[in-house]
């Protein structure tokens, strides 16, 4: 069991920057394969970043590739996901992920895959 917890969401203009930050509780977060997700009027669940236990492997979405980053800090129990050259498009709640994962280097970009959520956090992109 752990419990996450999204925060850094808010109004940004097109161009601008935002840290999204997740912090997770719970039975060692670093057992933990850990990704964001986001979900916008209308649409279905996107994947946008995953990163595995011990950040040995990340993964991004094609339509944030170069403009996000996702890392995590296992020490303080936080995933981060900096996202930069923000577009309109990119408006959406944003919902950070955890599953158990069966070694170091795994990672999973499918929702289904995920076992924790967070409650989301919102990121507003204004053109």
């Amino acid at each position: 069991q752990v419990q996450l917890v999204e925060s850094g969401g808010g109004l940004v203009q097109a161009g601008g920057s935002l840290r999204l930050s997740c912090a997770a509780s719970g039975r060692t977060f670093s057992s933990y394969a850990v990704g964001w997700f986001r979900q916008a009027p209308g649409k279905e669940r996107e994947f946008v970043a995953a990163i595995s236990r011990s950040a040995y492997q990340t993964s991004h979405s094609d339509s944030v590739k170069g403009r996000f980053t996702i890392s995590r800090d296992n020490a303080k129990n936080l995933l981060y996901l900096e996202m930069n050259s923000l577009k309109p498009e990119d408006t959406a709640a944003y919902y950070c992920a955890a599953t158990s994962a069966p070694r170091e280097t795994s990672y999973y970009t499918d929702y289904r895959r995920y076992a924790y959520w967070g409650q989301g956090t919102q990121v507003t992109v204004s053109s």
